[in-house]
């Protein structure tokens, strides 16, 4: 089992922001290169590069997060036209931040983490998000502050959209300013907003999609259970829960380890 990245201390983390303000940062900040795993990761690759928007929908352990956040941040490290990366998520497991102690700061951090260990990892070093959020390159917010902002010259992330309504995805679609490309990450069979305390709430997701297909600057990619690259675990209890979801018998198969291909 691999060691998590070590947390920085906060000396560190102002010796970091002064090597940057300096410009004597670690000449060794690159991002390592990977492949897609499947033939849907690679259509996904594909029309992304042929600059369409994405709206990546599917089961969990497909990629779509490491797909987007790889292929933005390739972007951003090697086209001048981008300036930033901004993802959006939803904070409904509480959907309180409000009542939350603490600043808005403070209680973003804790849905920042997943997209922190993916910059760390891609650019396997423990301080890559703080490098990248010291350059102002990354941005994260949840969807309860996106409401007025306008995002020029960026990449927008919008991740678990099957956690926001309608008005929230229609919201955030309208904040994209000029050259800027805007990515959709969820899964439509899910709808995290049922188990809320809101019962009025329901996800927007579906609805929303069926707007997106009638736009040509959009493509659609959809996963399957086929296209997970989690471990065989995840895999099999996935396949296992849509089964019983559905009413059909199966055997349960062993799956080996899945990772990222690096090239």
């Amino acid at each position: 089992m691999s060691a998590k990245p070590r947390r920085e201390s906060q000396k560190e983390r102002k010796r970091l922001a002064r090597k940057i303000r300096n410009g004597t940062m670690d000449s060794k900040f690159s991002m390592r290169t990977i492949q897609p795993l499947t033939n849907t990761q690679s259509d996904l690759f594909a029309d992304y590069k042929q600059g369409f928007n994405i709206c990546a929908i599917g089961t969990a352990g497909t990629g779509k997060t490491m797909c987007a956040m790889y292929l933005a941040l390739n972007d951003i490290l090697s086209k001048d036209e981008y300036d930033q990366i901004v993802i959006v998520r939803s904070a409904v497991q509480t959907r309180e931040q409000g009542f939350m102690p603490g600043t808005q700061a403070q209680k973003e951090a804790v849905y920042a983490t997943p997209y922190a260990d993916i910059a760390n990892d891609l650019f396997q070093r423990g301080d890559a998000w703080d490098i990248l959020k010291q350059k102002n390159q990354v941005k994260f917010m949840t969807s309860s502050f996106v409401r007025g902002l306008t995002f020029d010259n960026s990449i927008i992330i919008v991740d678990e959209c099957q956690s926001m309504t309608y008005h929230e995805l229609d919201s955030i679609i309208t904040r994209v300013g000029e050259t800027s490309k805007i990515f959709f990450c969820g899964d439509t069979a899910q709808d995290d907003l049922a188990t809320n305390r809101h019962k009025n709430d329901v996800s927007g997701l579906a609805s929303f999609v069926k707007v997106l297909e009638r736009i040509n600057m959009f493509s659609i990619v959809k996963f399957g259970v086929e296209d997970i690259v989690r471990s065989g675990l995840v895999k099999d209890y996935i396949i296992a829960k849509e089964c019983a979801i559905n009413g059909q018998v199966r055997t349960p198969v062993s799956y080996g380890k899945s990772q990222f291909a690096v090239a």
